[in-house]
């Protein structure tokens, strides 16, 4: 697996790409050596490169790139044989080509095409959404619910994912729950597009409808064909519109930004989702929420003052401790039971 902790957490990687420039920068491309060099030799020098460029991670991005070179995961996972033998021309070549591409900030799973998302291996290219570590706690949330509450209305029913990116969140709950069922959508043709060839490559096709759609813009379409769904799954754009100009290189040139920027307090999707949350749950069914560590108290407040019918039932905390999910409940009024008994 390709460790997740490569710089793509929010607040230290930054979030997601401006259009029209995920376009690799120019950049000035040290020279191929005149003579051959070992594997080792060539991830010291280009860990120099990135030294000198202000790459973050320099030493991490130059062992993943010379492992994906030599098929495996990792750098400690290749014989040491391979490490001190030298590189081929067309290694070398290609080593160098990649390498300029991260030396022009491009994200390391952008530059390498793929990456780890808890037991699957996704497909990744600009300007779709980069999955994060904390996402994999998300998933890890929303299983534990589904696997404890069978029958409840949270169980093994259809799951709604908004905002799906690489289609991390949805496939990686259908691998693990065979009898689940999910939709997901995306205001991005190029977030659709992958998520659906993600699903195919892992055979997970027959059970995940993928819609191109804005939550927002197309909310009379969404409500038509998502409806009695047993979760809502979403790590939506919750970044504050004043954070943008703060992103990193990484995020701010080659990931989506329509996918980070939240509006004004970050909550511009959010309250979308919840409103609408009821015409999409059935009845005791969830929301899931990855959101900002100043947005938990904010969603309280919000959804108790404008939704009835959806009720907050507890902040998560990240590994690192901090206030990241959000998990809230939809629950009928007596006069919608009772209309439903009629």
């Amino acid at each position: 697996m390709w460790r997740t902790s490569l710089s793509v957490r929010r607040r230290c990687f930054g979030p997601k790409r401006i259009w029209g420039s995920h376009a690799v920068r120019r950049c000035s491309t040290p020279a191929l050596p005149a003579g051959r060099i070992t594997a080792l030799q060539a991830v010291d020098l280009w860990k120099q490169h990135f030294v000198e460029r202000g790459v973050t991670e320099p030493e991490e991005s130059s062992h993943y790139i010379i492992a994906y070179l030599h098929g495996a995961k990792t750098i400690q996972s290749l014989d040491r044989r391979k490490l001190t033998e030298f590189l081929s021309q067309e290694k070398m070549e290609q080593m160098w080509q990649l390498c300029t591409k991260r030396l022009s900030r491009m994200p390391v799973q952008y530059v390498i095409e793929e990456w780890d998302f808890r037991d699957l291996t996704l497909k990744m290219r600009p300007p779709v959404f980069i999955p994060r570590p904390e996402t994999e706690e998300l998933v890890e949330l929303v299983l534990t619910d589904l696997e404890r509450k069978p029958g409840t209305g949270v169980g093994t029913d259809t799951c709604l994912e908004v905002g799906c990116g690489s289609g991390a969140i949805s496939l990686s709950l259908l691998k693990s729950l065979p009898q689940l069922k999910a939709r997901a959508l995306d205001q991005s043709q190029d977030a659709v597009d992958l998520t659906r060839e993600n699903a195919v490559r892992l055979g997970l096709q027959d059970r995940l409808q993928v819609y191109h759609m804005d939550v927002i813009k197309d909310a009379e379409a969404v409500l038509s064909l998502c409806s009695s769904v047993s979760a809502l799954v979403s790590n939506p754009p919750y970044l504050f519109s004043e954070d943008m100009t703060s992103l990193e290189p990484e995020i701010f040139r080659f990931e989506d930004h329509a996918a980070l920027d939240g509006g004004k307090d970050g909550l511009k999707v959010i309250k979308q989702i919840l409103t609408l949350a009821p015409q999409i749950l059935s009845n005791h069914g969830r929301v899931y929420l990855e959101v900002d560590p100043r947005q938990p108290p904010l969603i309280r407040q919000w959804v108790e003052a404008n939704v009835e019918e959806i009720h907050y039932v507890e902040t998560r905390h990240d590994v690192t401790g901090r206030p990241r999910f959000c998990i809230l409940q939809y629950k009928k009024s007596n006069k919608d039971h009772r209309q439903d008994l009629d």
